[in-house]
């Protein structure tokens, strides 16, 4: 008779429970730079902050990434993901700007900065609620990262020219309304998932590349800030053309790229 192995198991709910060390080191190492952006601005350090915040938004790409090409994905990590977005691009944007720019304004200072703080949360939770219904290809409001290199990018570039927050208080309250805004809309913004890494690709595509990295090596601060208002008003683009390319009354309505049906976007 064969022997049989009476050794403990390890029940398989148990071991599904583990948690991958690889990604969640990068969501952690983006938490701290959230968290270290806070710190800096508290201390008047608001370049460093605004730096910061940037840090954490490339690492936040990176962990996504990271987890998809080692099938290291899980529950666990996708939402300490969210809740490591909500410090870095959420918190963090908000009261770095407000200590910049927007605590002189009173009221509506802090009012400005709290309705980007909770566009970053909603936007958040519907990308967690909607993220089996939605095209891949496309991003239902603006992405947290991108609102929050808006707002760092503009402390960030103004500070390196000389200007202060007490100067732009205006157009940086401006700009923190419309951050946090677009962040709950239901404009389209392209989310770049549907590029394979793991596919080859012309040399051209690498030259675009290093010359890509050349160009914003050669002033961070602006070509951040500026590519990111581009990419902030692409989305509209496409919307304003979408709106002129609709069908007169009678025709069929076109699917929404967002849902695949004629509906609006869930919110």
């Amino acid at each position: 008779m064969a022997h049989l192995d009476r050794s403990p198991l390890i029940p398989l709910e148990k071991r599904r429970r583990g948690i991958y060390i690889l990604p969640n080191l990068f969501t952690t190492a983006a938490l701290f730079a959230g968290f270290f952006a806070i710190v800096q601005a508290m201390n008047l350090r608001f370049e460093v902050a605004a730096v910061a915040i940037f840090v954490a938004m490339v690492l936040d790409g990176l962990d996504g990434r990271i987890a998809r090409l080692t099938h290291t994905q899980s529950e666990f990590g996708a939402q300490y993901d969210s809740l490591s977005d909500m410090v870095s691009f959420g918190v963090a944007p908000a009261l770095v700007i407000y200590e910049w720019a927007l605590k002189d304004m009173g009221k509506i200072g802090w009012i400005a900065a709290f309705i980007y703080c909770a566009g970053a949360a909603l936007r958040l939770a519907r990308f967690n609620t909607n993220i089996e219904v939605v095209d891949k290809r496309f991003f239902q409001g603006l992405p947290s990262p991108a609102a929050a290199a808006l707002v760092a990018g503009l402390v960030w570039v103004s500070i390196d020219n000389g200007a202060s927050g007490d100067d732009l208080r205006w157009y940086a309250c401006a700009l923190t309304v419309f951050a946090g805004l677009s962040m709950i809309s239901n404009v389209l913004f392209w989310s770049g998932k549907n590029i394979n890494l793991r596919k080859s690709v012309p040399f051209i595509v690498v030259i675009a590349l290093v010359l890509g990295f050349a160009l914003v090596s050669t002033y961070p601060p602006g070509v951040l800030f500026g590519l990111f208002l581009a990419y902030a008003a692409s989305g509209y683009i496409l919307w304003i053309w979408n709106l002129k390319k609709k069908p007169a009354a009678g025709e069929s309505t076109p699917p929404n790229p967002s849902t695949g049906s004629t509906d609006e976007p869930r919110a």
